[in-house]
């Protein structure tokens, strides 16, 4: 079990799809750590940011196979947490 809280959440996921979600349902989306539970990021979010986690999901995303400039490569499997607040609340990601 991690108890470090910063090693929980290693950073933010920042697409386009992610702050579409953030403008309109106040959901923000981050990068953990393989063994990361619920539980685990909620306190994490309630530690580094201040802010009450209303629900959290996980996702896993498999490794995928990528082809960029002429050499096939892999992206590597990342497991990331969907962080779901309260409609007053924020986080700043600078």
């Amino acid at each position: 079990m991690i108890t470090n809280h910063s090693k929980i959440i290693l950073k933010p996921r920042i697409t386009e799809k992610s702050g579409i979600m953030t403008e309109t349902s106040n959901v923000y989306t981050f990068e953990v750590e393989k063994n990361a539970t619920k539980d685990t990021v909620a306190k994490a979010i309630k530690n580094i940011y201040k802010v009450s986690a209303k629900k959290v999901r996980i996702v896993n995303l498999p490794a995928k196979e990528v082809f960029v400039r002429g050499k096939k490569g892999t992206k590597p499997a990342v497991k990331k947490a969907l962080v779901y607040l309260k409609k007053g609340d924020k986080i700043e990601l600078v």
